[in-house]
């Protein structure tokens, strides 16, 4: 793990793909080998194929198409995480959250067993392209519970999603479940035992991360939110495999997942892109002025991800508008590789727990 910088080649040719359009994760040069132990047993360390489906498919052909990929993932979700030691020390509760309409949002709550005192709170966004998964996910409860070990309260909220079992709800109805969710964590701070809360997500969960604190900023709730964590952030939405400004996504494209499929999860959340220029939608669309006085942030990438760059982006723009901001890169991961492969990759993936705990902690 280091620092944002340039990402070079190591081999004296283009990195990735753009050097050589065979490449996948099983022979890029950088890749973690952590990463291949992971994904190879089940196909996914070669290169990722085009979806069946496109913007230009029904909505109906849509929402089949994640239903079966929803599942495919939370196999492999569980697969990752079986077999792995328990968690220790740390409890579990739900809370069940009233929206104005009348819906009811799921809030999980997991803490150290013994604590005292009020903690650090996480405000957990899972991933999916705010299209898919869900809080209960293998992968994500394991992720809380290990956060709750290093001394913090771990609030994972059940957003409604675009597809899949969660769905279909395009935006902005899992960002107003954010939103609930937070309030409501916020009043009631005390009985959580949360002293002050980070606000932290994965892929479309770090979308919703980014988006919601801009939202908290427009609508006089900032105070809510002391810092952001923001690891493997979707925010484009408009993706090309030939965009220069973001060269990620041909340089990694098919590693883990095809640049095609962020175009069909785009399409979902925001049909027919009525809300590309919303930076509560797309937050890479967000100005200066909705970044100005926005608290801490981290964002936080990996080298072998086709969104790299649009993660890379958003830092300079925070950093540009005086946001206090730290980048980092996880050197030789995919998409979601900091967060997934706990087995293969324990040391990375406790250095990335160790890094949100340790932000939560240096916050007031």
């Amino acid at each position: 793990m280091t620092t944002e910088s340039a990402v070079r080649p190591v081999d004296g040719a283009a990195p990735g793909r753009l050097g050589d359009p065979g490449r996948s994760l099983e022979t890029d040069p950088r890749v973690h080998p952590g990463v291949v132990a992971a994904l190879a047993p089940f196909g996914l360390a070669a290169l990722a194929s085009a979806p069946p489906v496109s913007v230009r498919s029904t909505h109906e052909e849509l929402l089949e198409f994640i239903a079966a990929g929803e599942a495919g993932f939370e196999q492999l979700f569980d697969a990752l995480m079986a077999g792995l030691p328990d968690v220790k020390g740390v409890v579990s509760e739900t809370r069940t959250v009233q929206a104005a309409d009348g819906h009811e949002i799921e809030l999980h709550v997991t803490r150290p067993e013994a604590a005292e005192g009020p903690l650090p709170g996480i405000y957990h966004l899972h991933g999916g392209g705010m299209v898919m998964m869900g809080a209960t996910s293998a992968a994500y409860d394991r992720w809380r519970r290990e956060l709750a070990a290093t001394g913090l309260v771990v609030i994972g909220v059940e957003f409604r999603n675009a597809a899949g079992r969660l769905g279909p709800h395009p935006y902005p109805a899992g960002l107003e479940d954010s939103a609930t969710g937070l309030r409501w964590a916020t009043d009631h701070a005390a009985e959580l035992g949360v002293s002050h809360i980070v606000v932290s997500g994965d892929s479309g969960g770090a979308n919703l991360a980014l988006a919601l604190t801009i939202k908290a900023k427009r609508e006089d709730f900032l105070s809510a939110i002391s810092g952001v964590y923001a690891q493997c952030p979707h925010i484009h939405g408009k993706w090309g495999h030939d965009d220069e400004a973001l060269p990620s996504l041909a340089e990694n494209d098919g590693y883990f997942m095809h640049g095609d499929l962020l175009q069909v999860l785009a399409e979902l959340y925001d049909p027919g892109a009525a809300n590309i220029d919303e930076a509560t939608c797309w937050p890479s669309r967000a100005t200066q002025a909705d970044l100005e006085g926005l608290p801490p942030h981290v964002i936080s990438v990996n080298e072998l991800d086709p969104l790299r760059d649009e993660g890379l982006d958003y830092y300079r723009k925070l950093l540009a508008a005086g946001v206090p901001t730290v980048g980092r890169m996880n050197m030789g991961l995919c998409h979601h590789g900091e967060t997934l492969f706990r087995a293969t990759m324990p040391d990375v993936y406790a250095a990335n727990v160790h890094g949100i705990s340790s932000f939560a902690h240096s916050l007031k």
